[in-house]
């Protein structure tokens, strides 16, 4: 399932990669773009909800709308 997370707080291409590693592992692929905001992830919603996963977001010290 691909699902786009609006996340904010990102500010750099730095904070980007830091969510693609957090999520590495967790789910199928990440593409995060600092610029829009925008989180788009592949995940099997078998394995993580997208609670989960905005849990994992937010942990890392950023927001999901």
């Amino acid at each position: 399932m691909k699902k786009i997370f609006k996340v904010r707080g990102m500010h750099c291409a730095s904070c980007s990669k830091v969510l693609e590693m957090e999520l590495d592992g967790k789910v199928n692929s990440s593409n995060i773009d600092f610029k829009s905001g925008k989180a788009i992830i592949d995940f099997n919603e078998k394995k993580i909800s997208e609670k989960q996963i905005a849990e994992i977001i937010t942990k890392a010290g950023y927001e999901v709308e």
